[in-house]
């Protein structure tokens, strides 16, 4: 089987779907190449992330680690969540195939971007984990994140 039953799981019964009104950091990631698009929602009281929403538009697997990685933060504080890397949530997804990987990256991205723009709305120091390759001191990049 290509995918795993965890896979399918959250692929067919996404976990956290939707939008947070007036959330705590917004983050959105693209990749060109495949054309898969990942919102993250945050929802922080306290430092403690007690709501996650995200929107996608991809393929199976980039709804699923979108999924599951909103799964592997909520209830988590800020700095732990910092922590969680792509390969956390292909892990916790049982693998992905070789080709599918850059979707987790992108999940963990979207969250990085996310708790980046928390970081920014607080007036504190955003950390270099969450900084996107593209962005420049000010949280901004050409390319539209």
């Amino acid at each position: 089987m290509l995918y795993s039953e965890k896979v399918m799981d959250h692929f067919e019964h996404p976990r956290n779907v939707g939008v947070l009104e007036n959330a705590d950091g917004v983050g959105q990631v693209g990749n060109p190449k495949c054309g898969d698009i990942m919102k993250m929602y945050l929802k922080i009281d306290d430092g403690v992330i007690t709501d996650v929403k995200f929107k996608t538009f991809g393929c199976g697997s980039a709804i699923a680690t979108s999924s599951m990685a909103t799964e592997l933060i909520k209830g988590k504080r800020v700095e732990e969540a910092l922590n969680l890397t792509n390969a956390a949530v292909a892990e916790a997804l049982d693998g992905l195939p070789g080709y599918k990987m850059h979707c987790s990256v992108l999940a963990e991205e979207a969250i990085k971007a996310a708790l980046g723009d928390y970081y920014r709305k607080q007036g504190l120091p955003v950390p270099e984990s969450c900084k996107l390759p593209c962005e420049d001191e000010h949280g901004s990049c050409a390319c539209g994140h």
